[in-house]
């Protein structure tokens, strides 16, 4: 069993979930900006690219048999491991229709039913990591509230320490990285 250390000295582990439609879109560039800038010294990352790893539709088992969830198999695993493993858990989603992409929420939908595994304790093992978000938009930065709000809920449910979100304006790929406002503050991101 995997439980986040207390330990300020222990390594950190930060996974990248990268929920674009678009490869290497500006979400990406503005999350690895803030990676190479300020990610703590000796922190460990892992990106995984949702789209790789498809997860089924997500079926609410809740209230059907015993109400428990079978063990995640195949992508679903290699997520939940790469998830639990994690003392911080980064969402690199741009904002689609004022909220997370379809991938992103489908991974969430699944924890779920993750928390219904028999013996699992994902609940209970989530408490205490830190749940971030960067995030591309074509808008007003005040259009992305329903996003963080999802982002921010979820990590009051699960008990997790909430980062925040960094947020970057462009559209075509690359443009981010001239959002000189985003730049600065991707710089100093994971350090405060």
């Amino acid at each position: 069993m995997i439980h986040q250390s207390t330990d300020a000295r222990a390594s950190r582990r930060f996974l990248f979930l990268d929920a674009s439609a678009r490869p290497d879109g500006n979400s990406v560039r503005l999350a690895r900006l803030a990676a190479e800038s300020s990610l703590p010294a000796g922190a460990e990352q892992r990106w995984l690219r949702l789209d790789d790893h498809p997860l089924p539709p997500f079926r609410d088992l809740r209230h059907t048999g015993d109400g428990g969830y079978p063990e995640p198999a195949g992508h679903g695993r290699t997520l939940l491991d790469a998830t639990l493993a994690a003392t911080d858990l980064v969402f690199v989603a741009p904002l689609y229709w004022y909220s997370l992409p379809t991938s992103a929420k489908l991974y969430l939908d699944h924890w779920l039913g993750w928390m219904g595994v028999p013996g699992l304790d994902f609940l209970a093992r989530m408490g205490g990591s830190t749940l971030w978000g960067v995030t591309a938009l074509a808008a007003d930065d005040d259009k992305a509230g329903p996003l963080i709000d999802s982002l921010r809920l979820t990590a009051e449910y699960m008990e997790m320490r909430w980062g925040g979100v960094l947020l970057g304006n462009g559209s075509r790929p690359g443009e981010v990285l001239d959002d000189e406002r985003a730049v600065v503050a991707a710089k100093s991101f994971f350090a405060g």
